[in-house]
């Protein structure tokens, strides 16, 4: 049994903010990590051209800024180089290949009591922590849905974390199926590798440039989100037009306001509508059914693909292991309260990055949790 005053679950950048702000404390913590690497959604499960979406200035993680050469919208490699300094810069030694099993919470001995598999060693660890910061992340495993006879699909059926590259996509028949950022982004690497691509718009959405996103966040300590909103959608209107007849429509709350109640993001436009609106990219709505390469959409309508990318989104795993948490996360591994007061439960458990407010939520929670394990009675009793 290893005593530590804080546990923290998962080395991505909620995790590693959370060990750098308690660091600026001296506050003792172990980090653990279930993959052999430290922010492995990056390193491992993304496609090749992506770049941060927000601008640089709201994807700072805390106490470092950028180098000042950083370009405004990061390419993932930068990103991982600035991760990987961030971690030279605080000395965080996360544990590698230590995936936790279970956690529970003693409330005799006032601790809590977990307990992990060290994949490395193939041995158990068990830990006993005073403070357990949850922050295995949002996306921890791949979701994809119910399809009927999707097993029988005769072609590529990938999630999005597998693609890397349209190249070898060139002259094939692909299917996108989700359009948030990364559907929309993908279908737009796809088409421009010579793919012939469509894409699954089931749900509205707000579509925005980079440009309109950052001037909305620079907005926001200034004017209310729905007058923001009122001036976005007009300039948006002004660069896309009516995009109803390609199929897209808009959700009736505008873009911050549906992002600040529901943490859904607006799709940031990198040139897939232009292709949708060129008819190079094809439009589908919900799909009924796939019947061999033959997929049926609502409607009735029917085409023929090689290959489907499920741009489907991920789930939290947190539930699967947190055993006796009944006040900070959901049935869905996510928090219960709304943000901002989402990421402190009971009894020494906090909750970083499942906020769903990127990067700069990250650094929101890793200041707040710090701080607050700071101000404990329990902390200080340990002092």
């Amino acid at each position: 049994m290893e005593e530590v005053v804080v546990l923290i679950v998962g080395a991505g950048p909620a995790g590693l903010a959370t060990a750098a702000c308690l660091s600026q404390f001296s506050i003792p913590y172990v980090i653990v990590e279930r993959e052999n690497c430290s922010a492995s959604l990056w390193r491992n499960r993304t496609y090749d051209r992506l770049k941060l979406h927000l601008a640089r200035e709201f994807c700072e993680l805390p106490h470092m800024p950028y180098p000042a050469d950083t370009p405004t919208y990061i390419p993932k490699n930068t990103f991982i180089k600035y991760v990987d300094d961030y971690i030279e810069c605080f000395t965080i030694h996360p544990r590698y290949l230590t995936v936790v099993e279970s956690s529970t919470y003693d409330f005799n001995g006032k601790y809590w009591s977990i307990m992990a598999h060290d994949m490395a060693k193939c041995t158990i660890v068990n830990y006993r922590a005073k403070f357990l910061v949850v922050a295995s992340g949002e996306n921890s495993v791949e979701n994809i849905p119910v399809v009927p006879g999707l097993e029988n699909f005769p072609g590529v059926a990938i999630h999005s974390s597998c693609y890397k590259s349209g190249i070898d996509y060139s002259r094939r028949n692909v299917l996108v199926i989700g359009s948030g950022n990364s559907g929309m982004e993908i279908a737009y690497d796809l088409a421009s590798h010579g793919a012939n691509t469509s894409i699954v718009i089931r749900s509205p959405i707000h579509v925005m440039t980079k440009e309109l996103i950052r001037l909305g966040m620079t907005l926001v300590h200034y004017l209310p989100l729905k007058m923001i909103d009122g001036l976005l959608l007009m300039m948006a209107n002004f660069v896309f037009g009516d995009l109803s007849r390609h199929g897209i429509t808009r959700p009736e709350k505008g873009p911050l306001v549906l992002k600040s109640e529901t943490g859904r993001s607006a799709v940031i436009d990198v040139g897939t509508i232009g292709l949708i609106k060129n008819d190079k990219i094809k439009v589908h709505g919900r799909i009924t059914k796939i019947k061999g390469k033959i997929i049926e959409f609502e409607g009735g309508k029917e085409a023929s693909f090689d290959a489907i990318v499920f741009a489907t989104g991920y789930k939290s795993t947190a539930n699967s292991w947190l055993k006796n948490d009944k006040d900070m996360l959901n049935s869905d591994g996510l928090p219960k309260k709304e943000f901002p007061n989402h990421w402190k439960g009971a009894n020494g458990l906090y909750c970083a990055g499942l906020g769903r407010r990127g990067l700069a939520g990250i650094a929101m929670d890793a200041k707040n949790i710090a701080n607050d394990i700071k101000r404990s009675r329990l902390y200080v009793q340990l002092n």
